[in-house]
């Protein structure tokens, strides 16, 4: 039996966006030449680098000055903490950080603690939604040298209030840094269009991103310090990017990037709105037709294209393989650390469910004939795990 392949994990990589393809084998041609040196095909891929850090901070609003490429959206996450506590040591040795932070920065914060610094955990509703009150605390406190916040979560979607947090971060006297990486290119659910600061509330100090969350290539990502921020690479020194992360940039895929990420823009509202209506059809139906499931997340202030739901008596894994062989590629476990299939921390965090957990994510090209076809299988595939699972405990 032939199976149709249906994609539903944007959230972990979203296809390539066409523009994106196009502009990549033109830039091939065009840009690989290093663009620190003098001869005419240097400065030509010196332009082409120029272009798209010009382009790329127009649509985040931000100078583009202030704007680093850096290979991966996780080594931009690593610099944004680890530079961003180095450059105020002197303020303190203190990170606070929230429970449901990528496994990125949650990385970087045990390195951190490593070397003698501490990392102070803010804890999340049920919804997964900050605790403001806790983190305007955490932050207040003597020696924070640094906050991070996620601006929406990669788990379940929940858009956190980073304008709140910001203003609790200034009245401190203590930067913050957003990692936007599911945000940038997408509006919220009820968000304005006019979104300000590139898809993510002002206030905040350093953010980072990465391309393939929106269509561009894998092996870019955005590091944006802000001017005024005390900022110090972690790097040995490197004259590339304003000395922020070393190495030659890959430039074809830096061009690539800067050119979805303008279509994406353009596309935004009106994708965003379609997506929103099929993840509410999602969450509708399989509560509905699923039994002893939990569809988890806040169900309004929320990414449009994200959702996550929890089934009880289901092992996740076995889910995840059973949807695969019917065609549908979803993520389960912890979705940033997916290969070890551990429970997620983000749903511990919020004292939901952790097992046997669906994320479904959804992207441009995803149909609402995908959608139907997936809510018309579900219930079956659950029904007969939860039968072996039951004949396996006779």
């Amino acid at each position: 039996m032939t199976v149709t392949a249906t994609y539903f994990d944007a959230a972990t990589a979203t296809p390539p966006h066409p523009v994106a393809r196009q502009a990549l084998l033109a830039a091939l041609v065009d840009g690989w030449a290093d663009p620190s040196k003098l001869y005419a095909q240097a400065r030509r891929a010196r332009q082409l680098l120029d272009a798209a850090r010009a382009s790329t901070a127009e649509v985040l609003g931000v100078r583009p000055d202030e704007l680093s490429f850096t290979a991966s959206g996780t080594a931009a996450a690593h610099a944004a903490v680890l530079g961003g506590l180095a450059g105020r040591r002197r303020a303190g040795d203190v990170l606070v950080h929230s429970a449901i932070e990528h496994s990125a920065v949650l990385h970087a914060a045990e390195r951190h603690a490593a070397a003698g610094g501490e990392a102070r955990p803010v804890p999340v509703d049920r919804l997964g939604r900050l605790d403001l009150a806790a983190w305007s605390a955490a932050v207040a406190a003597p020696g924070v040298a640094l906050a991070t916040l996620i601006s929406a979560s990669h788990e379940v979607g929940t858009v956190q209030p980073v304008a709140e947090a910001a203003r609790a971060c200034a009245e401190a006297g203590v930067p913050l840094y957003v990692d936007a990486a599911q945000s940038i290119g997408r509006l919220p659910v009820g968000a304005d269009a006019a979104l300000p600061a590139g898809f993510v509330p002002p206030g905040w100090s350093i953010l980072t991103a990465s391309a393939h969350k929106w269509g561009g290539p894998p092996g870019v990502g955005l590091l944006v310090v802000r001017k005024g921020t005390r900022w110090e690479s972690p790097y040995p020194a490197d004259e590339r990017e304003a000395g922020r992360t070393p190495g030659v940039p890959d430039l074809p895929a830096i061009v690539a990037a800067a050119a979805a990420l303008r279509a994406v823009a353009a596309e935004a509202a009106a994708e965003s709105d379609r997506l929103a209506a099929l993840v509410d059809r999602i969450r509708a139906v399989v509560a509905a037709t699923v039994p002893d499931v939990e569809v988890v997340g806040d169900p309004v202030r929320r990414l449009p294209h994200l959702v996550t739901f929890s089934c009880l008596y289901v092992d996740g894994e076995a889910l995840l393989h059973a949807l695969d062989r019917r065609g549908f590629a979803v993520s389960s476990g912890s979705s940033c650390t997916s290969s070890t299939l551990r429970p997620s921390h983000v749903l511990e965090a919020m004292g939901v469910l952790s097992h046997g957990n669906v994320r479904i994510s959804l992207h441009r090209e995803t149909t609402e004939a995908e959608v139907e076809r997936f809510l018309a299988e579900l219930p079956g595939v659950v029904a007969e795990l939860r039968a072996q699972a039951g004949a396996a405990d006779l």
